[in-house]
């Protein structure tokens, strides 16, 4: 099969629509001597006449007409796919996939969408929440948001800040079983263990120095929603990334041992390298860069 020259398509299609050939080298701004050369090219690569022509007039034959109804709405199809891929970088707009890990996702980005969705209403947005890594490009997924160390160098980034964990308990607790001073006291406390973090020790730091923690072992969890929970019932102490005072202080979560702190990973907002970013990805990146940075 010979291969498809769309420049003669699409000539064939102005000679058409002009009437003539005189008038469709005018419409195009190319020499009349052009305009018949490439649609005799055209005949001939798929060997049929389309055009009969006379001295006053052209007409189509019968193959030309099925032929150029054919390839008008082939040619309307592509015009309206260009159209709507560079709307979106004139009005962000179109579906957006974002993935975060399941707590941070849950804690930071429900403003950063709420601000997309006033602004922009034409993007929708799908929130994918997963403690695992996924392939972008493979999973056609826009953004994510990761903690550590990056380790795929196709993928551009944007440092947020960094996120680490601190204690919190609530209030009533604090009242009943007393407020530590110091990471040691937490020795004498009911810890909530958060597995990835330690089962049986935290190591704290303050910058100067770090503090080795003993814990009692008598509840862990491995997920940070239900080491949360398990606070806000006022079982105990438990680590949470530090930006969840701004968020949850409403609810008698308090904040202890601010000086001390561990874990600490850098946080990025991460997404596939392109020539050209889609203006929804722009704007998001914008807004999410704005707000997260400022909340951690």
């Amino acid at each position: 099969m010979q291969n498809i020259d769309f420049n003669e398509i699409h000539i064939f299609i102005r000679v058409i629509q002009a009437g003539s050939f005189t008038k469709a080298s005018k419409m195009l701004n190319i020499p009349i001597s052009t305009v018949s050369a490439k649609v005799a090219s055209l005949e001939k690569r798929i060997g049929v006449t389309l055009i009969q022509r006379t001295t006053r007039q052209l007409k189509l034959t019968s193959a030309g007409g099925l032929y150029y109804e054919k390839c008008l709405k082939g040619i309307d199809e592509i015009l309206h796919a260009e159209n709507e891929v560079t709307m979106d970088q004139h009005e962000p707009q179109g579906l957006l996939r974002i993935t975060a890990p399941v707590y941070l996702g849950g804690l930071l980005l429900p403003e950063v969408i709420l601000e997309m969705s006033k602004k922009y209403p034409k993007v929708s947005i799908e929130l994918i929440l997963k403690d695992q890594a996924i392939d972008l490009i493979a999973e056609g997924v826009d953004v994510a948001i990761r903690a550590g160390e990056l380790k795929d160098s196709s993928l551009m980034s944007k440092k947020l800040g960094d996120v680490y964990f601190i204690p919190f308990a609530t209030s009533q607790y604090l009242k009943a079983h007393g407020t530590p001073k110091h990471p040691k006291d937490l020795e004498n406390h009911r810890c909530i263990r958060f597995n990835p973090i330690g089962k049986d020790e935290w190591i704290f730091t303050n910058g100067r120095q770090k503090q080795k923690v003993a814990l009692d072992g008598k509840l862990s969890v491995d997920d940070l929603h239900a080491a949360e929970r398990l606070t806000m019932t006022h079982q105990g102490i438990a680590l949470l990334p530090h930006c969840a005072s701004q968020i949850k202080n409403k609810k008698d979560l308090v904040q202890l041992l601010p000086e001390w702190k561990l874990g600490s990973r850098p946080l990025f907002l991460i997404y596939p390298a392109q020539k050209f970013m889609p203006l929804k990805l722009k704007v998001f990146l914008e807004i999410a860069f704005n707000y997260i940075k400022d909340h951690l």
